[in-house]
């Protein structure tokens, strides 16, 4: 099978990770605040803090930002499960608005459509590594008096008006995912501007201790920590920054490599009528975590056709991004309509796209989905 996906890992990962393992310190320590440093200067941000998987990193910043019981936060129902899942561990209210069909993104019209006087904050994905409209959605959220969380989740390497996804943002959550563009195996970032809100955002993650299990080893004096308030447990190990390091390293090459592979694919694609691939914005420049494609009327077979004989041809797809509202987890919700997002949801699929791609690939999953198409 010809995968979706292949992290790019090789020995320099490797040896970094036994060096982290052979220093006796495998927990949160040194290493992270290098990778968080790094890091954040990559993405434009002045703070960083890592943390155990971008769905943490979410909740923490809702936390930090004191949404609670009673608030509501808009979110694309269009995301990966996670994003609507951080709003109900505040117990606050997530509200699902819906995308626009070229980006896959929030706009401010559709947050506009659904936001009420109980509307707290917005958390707006860059989908799939395609920026959404910072300024846009930045100037809005201001203009509104609510806060905006970026879930930057797929965004590495991508851009919104010349500069890094998450520049700018008052708080961008992270994944290090293996289907991500650089991977920890698991682990997550929050960036953000804000020094004494980093400050606390790294008790948060460490049980809300005021001198982190670090700084303690380090002192020649016995330090007796205080537990400020109730927190989580939300730590990255110094095995996984070591691996987010070397990775980091790689993040330019792999951005560029995915991006010529989608150009390709783009072209390929240009003349079979009923398929949209994804492209860039006007505003910026997309990494390609994922490589989708909109299926139309006009094609001739149904996504899950389309699948079905990718899957018996060879070829390891996935179905486009998931929908939360119509998981069972959300059957109590009852959005308001959400038309683009169930067409995208139905209607998408994502295509393989990795650094050991070939181009005979590449040519065979276009060939499958030629055969496919309406004569």
């Amino acid at each position: 099978m010809i995968p979706v996906m292949i992290p790019q890992l090789g020995e320099e990962e490797a040896q970094a990770a036994a060096e982290a393992v052979r220093s006796g310190w495998v927990a949160q320590g040194p290493r992270v605040a290098q990778f968080e440093q790094e890091f954040a200067a990559v993405v434009g941000a002045s703070q960083g803090v890592a943390v155990s998987s971008c769905t943490t990193a979410l909740h923490l910043a809702l936390v930090a930002l004191g949404v609670k019981p009673g608030d509501e936060v808009v979110v694309p129902s269009l995301s990966f499960i996670a994003t609507a899942n951080a709003v109900r561990y505040v117990g606050a209210t997530p509200v699902f608005a819906d995308v626009d069909l070229a980006t896959g993104n929030l706009t401010a019209e559709t947050i506009d459509a659904v936001r009420t006087p109980r509307t707290r904050a917005v958390i707006a994905v860059h989908q799939g590594g395609v920026p959404f409209d910072t300024a846009g959605l930045r100037k809005a959220a201001a203009d509104w008096g609510v806060e905006l969380v970026e879930d930057a989740a797929c965004a590495a390497g991508s851009t919104a008006y010349g500069q890094p996804a998450g520049t700018g943002a008052t708080l961008a959550a992270w994944s290090f995912h293996p289907r991500k563009l650089i991977t920890t195996g698991e682990g997550g970032m929050v960036t953000l501007d804000d020094a004494d809100r980093a400050v606390r955002l790294k008790r948060l993650r460490e049980h809300g201790m005021n001198v982190s299990a670090a700084d303690r080893h380090k002192s020649s004096q016995p330090v007796i920590e205080a537990y400020l308030e109730t927190a989580y447990n939300y730590r990255m190990t110094d095995i996984q920054a070591a691996v987010g390091l070397v990775q980091l390293g790689r993040l330019p090459g792999l951005v560029a490599d995915r991006r010529a592979k989608a150009a390709r694919y783009q072209s390929l694609l240009a003349d079979i009528d009923g398929l949209v691939p994804v492209r860039d914005p006007s505003y910026g420049q997309t990494n390609y975590q994922s490589f989708w494609v909109l299926i139309e009327p006009s094609f001739g077979s149904s996504r899950d056709d389309v699948l079905t004989e990718l899957a018996r041809q060879g070829v390891s797809a996935r179905r486009g991004i998931m929908a939360a509202h119509l998981e069972p987890a959300y059957a109590d919700v009852t959005p308001g309509p959400l038309p683009v997002t169930e067409r995208i949801t139905r209607d998408s699929l994502i295509l393989p796209l990795h650094h050991k791609l070939t181009e005979d690939d590449q040519n065979h999953i276009v060939g499958v989905l030629r055969e496919l198409a309406r004569p």
